[in-house]
């Protein structure tokens, strides 16, 4: 039996405990005394209903597990359904809540739109309408964190209060236990890192970069008020406050803008059941919406103002799951403030993903490997919670992108594409163009939830590939490159096609893991005997990273993360061999799709691979960073234009090329996902063994209107949802708007009906994509 050691005695570690306890030997380190971080003034918001389907998934257990609690320890958690309602005053926040309610309704929820605001004591003034879910609650944090502490116990847990930790353990790139600040050391197979606000140093000093920033959160008490038993949950979102009830009180509390950072490391960091001063200047707007919410507060005191330390993230999201660089060190750390309700699906997935080996379900929009490590920055963090907090209410613009934080990272050619007009966003950290604005009046365009105002520059953008070249900004991808005299091996049991082919070769795949599901999609070029490129996308870099370190570990193999080595260049159009060619002795029209060589562009040095996620005619450059500028110079002087991100995305779902993070992932198998293709029956490869009749199967589908497709809309077909989309967006080229969409594979799906935003869309079937269904142009 394992045994794992958790640090940390709040809400985090004393789920993850219990759910561990049983199943391994646990021994739980509290500094202090258990919830004395940040759990005991904690809100207890309990909201089952979250913006996307696996945070839902995640959030709901909370409603089965705290009355579970009370019954198996005798100890009352305090949980009560109480219902909620998630107001909006900006009209364009009910498109999102119309979103969510249609993803609550899928998974069983029983969320309910309405524009009639009769809430006892409210103003309905200004809200123009409301999100109530029946399923909201409340929970006493500290009574439940002293269920799960007597649960645990009686499983064989064993907690040790007054135990402070001062290192984790790590030898040889492992972590094998923690040293505690006497001086004693406790070994064990596995630490979990559950210290909220005070994990950021014990994770950097084990080779974990965690994006974590402690803040002030405050919210205030009232005196007691004639209210309605049980008080609904109230979300003011437009106003950044929430209301719920406690006791005969009010308890009200909001997420800032421009949070106050505070140092878990000062004087004061030490401090048990710490309070903070009051600080009514940046609490007042927060106040402010209250009172107008509920007049009745105008004739009610405040009995206390609560003013403590929360961690938030860089992205508003938390960070859990194995840490990429140290092999058996977990973490769960940076809840946003939603901790309490997060303890119960973030233990039993944790405790499940310790034991297993593997994540129960898709982790991957909270799996700490999705982080940069430059956004652990302190300076970046601290830049980050000028939005970070507030953003928990926000209104989630469909691409919007963050003000805050930025320039992470640039491209070599970060410059040039700026000089072409580039439009930046952020694509994990790199800013990448999104588009190219060909004045002042494209460049600062709003936000909407409908047409998108780009969207006639991307189709702009991709116009000149119908007859001329277009450049693409592809540096941010991943690039790895496998050597040794076990490379091919490796290779050939990790990806699905196979590997042994001719050096030159580029071939598309993906890696699997033992359940089945796609752990990478990438493309894996054979550069030599015992060499190869493997290029997969931007965000799963570290992921990527972690599971090919993971797997190779005993080969004779070496394994280099290049990304950063070379500049990579998109160059793509029916002009681009054309182009190409002008630009060096090289021969262009004898080189077959799928291959790679060394060429000379500019009298100098670059590897050319003919690929294309765009569907047309193209090659990707890869450039040594020294020669990168002048390649690109002759490339914009012979003719070619930039093309943004936007843009490509816009083409690669006519041709229904798969993106993984969405259409891709791993729940997904290659057959699931049309990719077995990609797939050799005649070998061995990680997963092959649970492959099997597939459950569900991916259409792509084109939509008679045009509403904005973004991801997890219900497809309905007889009455019933056969599935949810996975990506969409409207083709650059066909003015289609197309989505792809994982549906029961059973399901007649040639003529349905995809919900967006609680209206319901005629959409077919495609049987091919709908630009160059024959894929003549990308292998002209």
């Amino acid at each position: 039996m394992n045994h794992v050691i958790i640090i940390g005695g709040g809400a985090i570690g004393l789920g993850l405990a219990y759910h561990l306890a049983g199943r391994a030997q646990v021994t739980l380190v509290e500094r202090g005394t258990l919830t004395s971080g940040t759990s005991w003034h904690a809100a207890g918001i309990v909201g089952p209903l979250r913006a996307t389907p696996n945070m839902t998934r995640l959030a709901m257990y909370a409603g089965e597990l705290f009355p579970r609690l009370e019954e198996e320890t005798g100890l009352a958690t305090g949980y009560r359904r109480t219902g909620g309602y998630w107001l909006a005053r900006d009209p364009a926040r009910m498109d999102e809540l119309h979103r969510i309610a249609s993803l609550g309704r899928h998974f069983g929820l029983t969320p309910v739109i309405t524009n009639e605001i009769d809430i006892p004591g409210v103003d309905p003034a200004g809200i123009v309408g409301a999100l109530h879910v029946k399923e909201d609650a409340n929970v006493n944090p500290v009574d439940l964190c002293m269920a799960y502490a007597r649960a645990a116990r009686s499983r064989g847990a064993v907690i040790r209060e007054g135990s402070a930790v001062a290192d984790i353990l790590v030898e040889n790139g492992t972590a094998k236990g923690v040293r505690l600040a006497t001086g004693d050391e406790i070994m064990a197979d596995q630490v979990a890192l559950c210290a909220g606000a005070w994990s950021v140093p014990l994770a950097r000093r084990a080779g974990l970069a965690l994006p974590l920033q402690a803040v002030e959160h405050m919210y205030v008490v009232t005196e007691p008020m004639d209210l309605p038993a049980p008080y609904p949950v109230l979300r003011d979102l437009d106003r950044g406050i929430y209301v719920k009830g406690d006791a005969g009180k009010l308890v009200i509390g909001g997420f800032e803008r421009d949070a106050k950072c505070w140092d878990a490391f000062g004087p004061e960091g030490d401090r048990p059941f710490l309070e903070l001063p009051e600080d009514w200047e940046q609490f007042a707007p927060f106040m402010e919406a209250a009172l107008a919410l509920i007049p009745a507060l105008g004739d009610t005191g405040i009995q206390h103002f609560m003013n403590g330390p929360e961690s938030f993230t860089h992205d508003t999201r938390p960070c859990i799951g194995a840490a990429p660089g140290t092999d058996n060190l977990f973490v769960a750390a940076g809840m946003n403030s939603v901790g309490v309700m997060s303890s119960a699906g973030v233990g039993r997935a944790l405790a499940d993903w310790m034991l297993d080996g593997l994540a129960p379900m898709d982790m991957w929009e909270v799996d700490i490997a999705r982080a940069d490590p430059l956004a652990a920055d302190p300076r970046h963090m601290a830049a980050r919670m000028q939005e970070a907090v507030a953003d928990a209410f926000a209104l989630h613009w469909p691409f919007r992108q963050p003000g805050s934080g930025r320039d992470l990272r640039r491209s070599v050619l970060h410059d040039r594409w700026a000089a072409q007009g580039a439009v930046f966003g952020v694509t994990a950290g790199w800013e990448r163009a999104l588009w190219y604005a060909g004045d002042q009046s494209e460049r600062d365009l709003p936000c909407s939830v409908g047409d998108q105002p780009w969207f006639p520059i991307a189709r702009r953008e991709a116009a000149v590939m119908r007859t001329g070249t277009a450049l693409l900004d592809l540096s941010p991808f991943g690039k790895f490159d496998v050597t040794g005299p076990e490379a091919l091996d490796l290779l050939n049991w990790l990806c699905t096609a196979q590997m042994d082919v001719a050096v030159g070769r580029a071939v598309y795949t993906q890696m699997l893991n033992p359940r089945g599901g796609i752990e990478m999609d990438l493309t894996v070029t054979r550069t030599g005997h015992d060499r190869f490129r493997l290029t997969s996308g931007a965000a799963t870099r570290w992921r990527d990273m972690a599971w090919l370190r993971r797997h190779g570990a005993g080969r004779r193999i070496e394994i280099a993360d290049v990304t950063e080595d070379e500049a990579v260049i998109g160059v793509m159009g029916a002009g681009s061999r054309t182009l190409l060619g002008r630009l060096g002795p090289d021969d262009w029209q004898d080189f077959p799709f799928a291959t790679t060589r060394d060429v000379t562009l500019a009298s100098h040095p670059a590897r050319a691979t003919r690929l294309s996620f765009v569907g047309e005619l193209g090659w990707e450059l890869s450039i040594r960073t020294a020669h990168a500028a002048a390649i690109f110079d002759a490339l914009i002087a012979a003719g070619a234009r930039p093309m943004g991100h936007y843009a490509l995305d816009a083409c690669r779902i006519e041709k229904g090329f798969r993106h993984w993070g969405h259409d891709l992932g791993p729940e997904i198998t290659p057959q699931e996902a049309g990719l077995g293709f990609a797939t050799d029956p005649d070998k061995g490869f990680l997963g092959k063994a649970a492959l099997g009749d597939p459950r569900r199967r991916l259409v792509l589908l084109a939509l008679q209107t045009h509403p904005l497709i973004l991801h997890d809309e219900p497809i309905w077909q007889g009455g019933r949802v056969i599935g949810l989309t996975t990506s969409g967006g409207r083709g650059a080229r066909t003015d289609l708007t197309l989505a792809l969409g994982l549906v029961a594979a059973d399901a007649d799906a040639r003529q349905v009906e995809i919900e967006v935003a609680g209206t319901r869309h005629a959409a077919r079937a495609l049987t091919r994509p709908p630009f160059d269904p024959g894929s003549e142009r990308m292998r002209a």
